[in-house]
């Protein structure tokens, strides 16, 4: 009789998104707040809080891309190939960043 050995895959648990998530916000934080903040005169028909929405909703695709990136972890640690879920990963990032931008500009710098 032979013995059968259970494989234990890591738990996904919400501490293991927490982690990246804030810094897939962070770094989407830093870069539009190059664009934002580097205006000198802007628009009268902007209003006079244009940068909340861009300062919102920037971060929060960039924290959907981290999310995005601890689940390809997640998934590259029961067998997905861990080469391609980077790479998947940093695509994704890339183009929800400029999702990120282009609607937290939308009506204001990006027209």
């Amino acid at each position: 009789m032979t013995q059968q050995k259970e494989l234990t895959n890591p738990a996904l648990s919400m501490g293991s998104f927490v982690k990246p998530m804030i810094i897939g916000a962070g770094i989407a934080l830093l870069v539009i707040s190059f664009f934002v903040f580097g205006v000198d005169a802007p628009h009268p028909d902007w209003g006079k809080y244009w940068r909340a929405r861009p300062l919102i909703v920037t971060p929060l695709a960039g924290a959907m891309g981290g999310a995005f990136y601890a689940f390809m972890v997640y998934q590259s640690s029961r067998g997905f190939n861990r080469t391609l879920a980077i790479l998947l990963s940093l695509i994704v990032y890339v183009i929800g960043l400029w999702l990120g931008i282009v609607a937290g500009l939308d009506s204001t710098m990006w027209d």
